[in-house]
């Protein structure tokens, strides 16, 4: 086990991180759910002196059916005071409206994030945003359940545009009716998407709900590391097992601290000559085989609008299932004799199918 060191990080200018100058990346961790001032305290105390900088805890939980536990609600605010007094640690909980906003500036929370579920909503970000004009708070967007880039950017301009300075988001993965092995797939592209247009704003990676297990939090955190995301956010109870929410993928204060000694930091990049100019070569190579992918991609698709014409003039259907279950299967194995994940293969074919089917209909629509 090695400590965590400072290394060179993405972002040449200054942002709100510089305000946590101890380590890289910044973690924020606590409880899923506030459950008691006992409970609460306790796990702050013990991640006090760690890693840590930021203490989060569930004070309103946004549940898909009535009936289960939606929060302690604003007596767990006054725990999380005493946290900020007994050990030093900023504190962050989750805001869903204004009334949310309201009492948590009352009670000197530090840190905000707008949650998936509110994401989604222009009407509730608004809202939000209206409460938060005039005020000086780190603001975390997290990711829409649903993978679109456009609302997690739109949740990002409108609480910008209510003055706040100090914003950051949060990558919690995405809803998706495949069963995978994640809780929330990462499709870590549209992350990748959003750090391309947004350079300057700190993105966090929440990997306790994007697995939703405890034993992939520490692989899915080194994932985001590598990608240099800035920061990651790890649900953390005493008592796991028995936590009042999420139970599954909750560690031990102990355990984040283990995994936190494990991570390895990456460089953004290293000057030596060798590396610059291996770099370079493979990049070309890179370049190439993206040239051929594309040209082959081509003369693929005028030979679906071939096919297109021949199903046109013989009056038979376009979508042929067995066919394309037949490809899927073929490519499969093919993949996977060459060390292609399954997920990938059915992903990219998907969407080759998907365009061969567009090339046919634009030629049966032709007159």
């Amino acid at each position: 086990m090695h400590e965590i060191k400072i290394m060179a990080t993405k972002r040449e200018e200054q942002t709100w991180l510089d305000d946590f100058q101890f380590t890289n990346p910044l973690v924020i961790a606590g409880p899923c759910s506030a459950e008691s001032e006992e409970q609460v305290l306790q796990i702050a105390h013990e991640l006090k002196n760690t890693k840590v900088s930021i203490f989060r805890a569930g004070i309103w939980k946004p549940r898909t059916r009535p009936g289960g536990f939606e929060g302690i609600g604003e007596i767990g605010l006054k725990w999380l005071q005493k946290v900020k007094i007994e050990t030093g640690l900023q504190t962050a909980i989750e805001v869903a409206n204004a009334a949310h906003v309201k009492l948590a500036l009352a009670h000197d929370i530090d840190v905000l994030w707008i949650g998936a579920r509110t994401t989604v909503n222009p009407f509730a970000v608004q809202e939000i945003a209206d409460a938060l004009v005039g005020v000086d708070k780190i603001i975390l967007i997290k990711n829409p359940v649903n993978p679109d880039l456009a609302l997690w950017i739109g949740a990002v301009e409108r609480i910008k545009n209510a003055g706040i300075k100090r914003i950051g988001v949060i990558h919690r993965g995405f809803s998706t009716y495949q069963k995978t092995s994640y809780r929330n797939n990462p499709e870590w592209q549209i992350a990748i998407d959003f750090q391309n247009r947004f350079p300057s704003v700190p993105m966090m990676c929440d990997p306790s709900h994007i697995t939703g297990k405890r034993s992939m939090i520490q692989e899915v955190s080194q994932q985001a590391l590598d990608l240099n995301y800035d920061g990651l956010m790890i649900e953390t109870h005493t008592d796991p097992d028995n936590a009042w929410s999420d139970a599954a993928q909750q560690i031990t204060p102990s355990v984040l601290k283990t995994i936190l000694g494990e991570l390895t930091i990456r460089k953004s990049t290293d000057d030596a000559d060798d590396y610059c100019q291996l770099l370079t070569k493979l990049r070309l190579k890179i370049d190439e085989f993206d040239a051929k992918i594309l040209e082959n991609m081509a003369s693929r698709m005028a030979i679906s609008e071939q096919i297109g014409q021949l199903k046109k003039e013989k009056n038979v259907a376009i979508l042929q299932n067995q066919r394309w279950n037949a490809i899927l299967e073929r490519m499969l194995a093919f993949g996977k004799t060459n060390g292609l994940s399954e997920e990938f293969i059915v992903k990219i074919f998907k969407t080759i199918h998907q365009e061969s089917i567009a090339k046919q209909e634009k030629v049966f629509n032709q007159f």
